[in-house]
């Protein structure tokens, strides 16, 4: 038996606390069960389980391994469920968490393409700005904006883009064009806070000049909807990335101030729960957000 057969064993020696029980999952002889373990446990030099008349417990260092081993089954039955989906195409749901306005402007508008690619896949798409417990609710794969440090989270920079102050030209012609970063605070400002008390204050550079400038403004939104919303009805300079804007960027709706100075920019990321892979269908659909247009992307890391 090869050493992937042997960790198995190994696993439902610990999980199940019966060599006669390993023995039935597996259609081996009890012998031929105790026989593996005590030939690993010589292989690593170490004793993994206590053996009593209450069945099998693992030692320190059986526990150690029972978690590594438990690990690794775990990411090679994924990858073999990868091949085989691709073998017989993408089916059953995909689960996926967005930000909402990301979505509905650079997600869902495209979505009929890959759809028609897998038709035997359901996809939901959970939107909500803030940060979703992935395992909780049962999410494949995470689509997040801004940098992560989430160390339960094993996180991939997707694509990046730049930030902007911007305003209706409407507003300009009432109230002004700044001419720097500190004569924001004398503008109307709309502010992103998806979280209460959250600290509004930005890196401005413009080649080796570094200013920084902390925000204040009568309007607080939650949601980028909101920011949106408020920029576009002309209630003040809102700063937010070139993906926000996309298309009122293109058509003059609203432009962009301080084009000299530079923020910094937008990060979209890729977020799967620590330790796992991302599977057949989580894997079609980051490379189908990989190429979607318009997002900037940057080198994988």
């Amino acid at each position: 038996m090869d050493r992937l057969g042997v960790m198995e064993v190994f696993v439902l020696a610990v999980e199940t606390g019966s060599f006669s029980a390993v023995a039935r999952r597996l259609g081996l002889g009890q012998p031929t069960v105790s026989r593996l373990i005590a030939q690993l446990e010589t292989h690593l030099g170490s004793r993994l389980l206590l053996r009593s008349t209450r069945g099998l417990a693992p030692t320190e260092a059986g526990e150690a391994y029972y978690l590594r081993a438990r690990e690794i089954l775990a990411q090679v039955n994924e990858a073999d469920a990868m091949v085989q989906q691709c073998r017989a195409g993408l089916s059953g749901r995909l689960r996926v968490s967005a930000p909402v306005t990301f979505a509905r402007q650079n997600i869902i508008p495209h979505l009929a393409g890959f759809l028609a690619a897998h038709p035997g896949l359901d996809l939901e798409i959970l939107m909500n700005d803030g940060n979703v417990d992935l395992i909780a609710a049962g999410v494949d794969v995470a689509l997040r904006l801004g940098k992560q440090a989430d160390s339960a989270l094993v996180a991939r920079r997707l694509s990046r883009c730049e930030m902007r102050v911007l305003a209706t030209p409407a507003y300009l012609a009432a109230k002004g064009s700044p001419a720097s970063p500190q004569a924001l605070q004398q503008h109307d400002l709309v502010l992103y806070s998806p979280r209460p008390g959250m600290r509004q204050q930005w890196r401005f550079l413009r080649d080796s000049q570094e200013l920084v400038v902390s925000g204040r403004g009568r309007l607080t939104v939650s949601a980028a909807e909101g920011m949106r919303a408020a920029v576009l009805a002309g209630l003040g300079l809102g700063i937010a990335s070139e993906w926000m804007f996309a298309q009122e960027l293109a058509r003059g709706e609203v432009v962009a101030v301080l084009p000299e100075w530079q923020l910094p920019e937008q990060e979209l990321w890729t977020l799967l729960p620590a330790g796992r892979q991302p599977g057949a269908k989580a894997s079609a659909f980051l490379a189908f957000v990989a190429g979607l247009p318009g997002l900037g992307h940057a080198p994988a890391e």
